[in-house]
């Protein structure tokens, strides 16, 4: 029989029991950064941008000398020079005189903003007519206005997304420091397990989660192992789970994790290390195991593909943000739902949403159908403490 803890309960003995794993740093290339967690903070060496430049093609001027013109009194400045993005600026500007500039050319000395040349007229030899009066550092960016140096610009337990790598670039950064990819094994159990490919026999299924799992561990920032199907026998679940134990920091059983007479996950996990919860009062997802053997985190998780993946992005991904420093980083909206949701009290469940400019509809299906993962958007929790939500109540759905 089952001894069920509560989702909450499960979170606790995960973060006292199973995040004593070391997760060793490497160094690699900003090509190779793109995923990996941060192990250090970043910390700027210099301004960017390094100087003051023009946000637009124009002049660079004194603002004070275009102080009080307009259309029918514009300002008469001598142009001494052009700076063309790219270039050093040699001049300096004084008063009474401007510079030709390109969008991202360096402000000379003396100048302080830029006049768009939409508001002036160069018609005339050497003199250029300013009809727009500007404020100090208008259409410039200054020196440090993106960055000062000493600020920290991306801090230890940051997934690097295509967004960061730019901010690196600029900074110069070639090699950044991250945690090593925490290494996950996948074991797939069950008699009636055969491999995804080619045609599948009467009465048996294909291996549908150790392939959703090992993409949502590598979605993840893990390295992932498989370990093959391994049939409904003590000493081959026994033998592979060891071997999974041995060569990676997280392994996941899936299969075998109810408590019917050919489950052998939990007596085996039992046997080499220490089991803290059969059972998670959860659904889909009940029958879950959580412990560990040799210091490694072992999860038996459900067979059925929809239980096993989310019980694996409930419970499991959370540790391995816990690993790697990353705070919580769940995506989320509110929305209302479309329509009643009745839900047993007393265990916390689980229901795909698919989203539409109305809100969101319920996306209802049994835990081994693994078609409602890709027809929804994202997913809601429903307290083990309620009975439901009704139809226009507005909701956190988590996207996935």
């Amino acid at each position: 029989m089952l001894k069920v803890v509560s989702s909450e309960e499960a979170f606790e003995i995960i973060s006292e029991n199973l995040t004593s794993v070391y997760v060793g740093t490497e160094r690699v290339s900003l090509g190779d950064s793109l995923g990996r967690v941060l192990s250090e903070d970043i910390i700027s060496r210099e301004n960017i941008p390094a100087f003051n430049r023009s946000t637009v093609d124009g002049y660079a001027v004194r603002a004070s000398d275009t102080y009080g013109c307009g259309e029918s009194i514009p300002a008469q400045l001598d142009i001494i020079g052009e700076i063309l993005m790219g270039e050093g600026a040699d001049l300096s500007v004084g008063d009474g005189q401007c510079v030709k500039i390109s969008t991202g050319g360096m402000l000379p000395e003396g100048a302080d903003s830029v006049v768009m040349v939409e508001h002036t007229d160069n018609s005339f030899d050497s003199l250029c007519l300013v009809y727009k009066a500007v404020s100090p550092f208008e259409n410039v960016t200054a020196k440090g206005d993106d960055i000062k140096p000493g600020a920290t610009v991306l801090r230890k337990g940051t997934r690097i997304t295509s967004r960061h790598t730019g901010i690196l670039a600029s900074l110069g950064i070639k090699e950044v420091s991250v945690f090593m990819k925490i290494r996950v094994g996948i074991i797939s159990t069950g008699d009636e397990i055969v491999p995804a490919e080619g045609e599948t026999p009467v009465g048996k299924v294909r291996d549908i989660n150790s392939h959703i799992l090992s993409a949502l561990m590598s979605e993840k920032g893990c390295k992932c192992t498989g370990y093959g199907i391994v049939k409904d026998i003590y000493d081959d679940i026994y033998d592979a789970v060891l071997r999974a134990v041995k060569e990676n920091d997280i392994v996941l059983i899936s299969g075998g994790s109810s408590a019917g007479t050919r489950d052998m996950t939990a007596g085996i996990i039992s046997s080499l290390g220490e089991t803290y919860a059969h059972g998670i009062a959860v659904k889909p997802g009940k029958p879950t195991i959580i412990g560990k053997i040799d210091g490694k985190a072992v999860f038996g998780l459900p067979g059925h593909p929809a239980a096993s993946y989310f019980v694996c992005l409930r419970f499991v991904v959370p540790l391995i943000n816990m690993l790697y420093g990353i705070k919580d980083n769940t995506r989320a909206v509110k929305s209302k739902i479309l329509r009643n949701i009745s839900s047993n009290h007393g265990r916390e469940e689980i229901v795909c949403v698919k989203l539409s400019d109305e809100g969101a509809e319920p996306v209802f299906g049994k835990s081994g159908i693994i078609s409602l993962l890709s027809e929804s958007d994202g997913y809601i929790i429903i307290d083990r403490n309620r009975e439901g939500l009704r139809c226009g109540e507005e909701t956190e759905i988590h996207l996935f």
